[in-house]
Protein backbone atom coordinates (compact mmCIF):
# COMPACT_ATOMS: atom_id res chain seq x y z
CA UNK A 1 0.00 0.00 0.00
CA UNK A 2 1.29 3.44 -0.74
CA UNK A 3 1.95 6.59 1.57
CA UNK A 4 0.22 9.20 0.76
CA UNK A 5 0.33 12.73 1.52
CA UNK A 6 -2.19 15.46 2.38
CA UNK A 7 -2.98 19.13 3.55
CA UNK A 8 -5.54 20.84 6.05
CA UNK A 9 -5.06 24.40 6.11
CA UNK A 10 -1.40 24.59 7.01
CA UNK A 11 -1.35 21.73 8.38
CA UNK A 12 0.38 18.06 6.22
CA UNK A 13 0.54 14.60 7.03
CA UNK A 14 1.29 11.62 5.48
CA UNK A 15 -1.33 8.58 5.76
CA UNK A 16 -0.43 4.72 4.54
CA UNK A 17 -3.60 3.30 2.92
CA UNK A 18 -5.51 1.72 0.06
CA UNK A 19 -6.54 3.13 -2.76
CA UNK A 20 -9.69 2.15 -2.02
CA UNK A 21 -9.20 3.56 1.34
CA UNK A 22 -7.75 7.18 0.09
CA UNK A 23 -10.53 7.98 -2.38
CA UNK A 24 -13.09 7.47 0.58
CA UNK A 25 -11.40 9.37 2.75
CA UNK A 26 -10.91 12.59 0.80
CA UNK A 27 -14.91 11.76 -0.24
CA UNK A 28 -15.70 11.90 3.43
CA UNK A 29 -13.10 15.53 4.08
CA UNK A 30 -13.88 17.87 1.26
CA UNK A 31 -11.53 19.93 3.02
CA UNK A 32 -8.17 17.77 2.59
CA UNK A 33 -6.33 18.24 -0.20
CA UNK A 34 -3.92 15.82 -1.42
CA UNK A 35 -0.07 16.79 -2.06
CA UNK A 36 1.42 15.53 -4.75
CA UNK A 37 4.64 12.70 -3.54
CA UNK A 38 8.02 14.25 -4.45
CA UNK A 39 10.32 12.62 -6.88
CA UNK A 40 12.91 9.85 -5.29
CA UNK A 41 15.89 11.32 -4.42
CA UNK A 42 18.47 8.52 -5.41
CA UNK A 43 18.50 8.32 -9.16
CA UNK A 44 21.11 6.01 -11.42
CA UNK A 45 23.71 8.36 -12.86
CA UNK A 46 24.76 6.42 -15.78
CA UNK A 47 20.99 7.06 -16.90
CA UNK A 48 21.15 10.45 -15.90
CA UNK A 49 24.41 10.42 -18.22
CA UNK A 50 26.78 11.62 -16.26
CA UNK A 51 29.00 8.96 -16.02
CA UNK A 52 30.02 6.30 -18.51
CA UNK A 53 29.55 2.32 -17.89
CA UNK A 54 32.01 0.15 -16.64
CA UNK A 55 34.64 -0.49 -19.60
CA UNK A 56 34.09 -4.46 -19.50
CA UNK A 57 30.15 -3.58 -20.39
CA UNK A 58 31.23 -1.14 -23.16
CA UNK A 59 33.37 -3.44 -24.49
CA UNK A 60 30.24 -5.86 -24.55
CA UNK A 61 28.41 -3.52 -25.92
CA UNK A 62 31.26 -3.17 -29.01
CA UNK A 63 30.96 -6.52 -29.40
CA UNK A 64 27.23 -6.08 -29.65
CA UNK A 65 27.50 -3.30 -31.85
CA UNK A 66 29.80 -5.19 -33.79
CA UNK A 67 28.12 -8.44 -34.60
CA UNK A 68 24.69 -7.35 -35.42
CA UNK A 69 25.58 -5.49 -38.54
CA UNK A 70 22.72 -2.13 -39.02
CA UNK A 71 23.25 -2.25 -34.88
CA UNK A 72 23.05 1.79 -33.24
CA UNK A 73 23.36 0.47 -29.52
CA UNK A 74 25.36 2.91 -28.43
CA UNK A 75 28.47 2.29 -27.04
CA UNK A 76 29.99 4.91 -24.53
CA UNK A 77 33.08 5.81 -26.55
Amino acid sequence: MPTYKFKRGSKEWEEFMSISERTKFLEENPDVEQLVNGFPADADSVHLGRTKPADGFRDLLGQIKKNNIGSNIKTFK
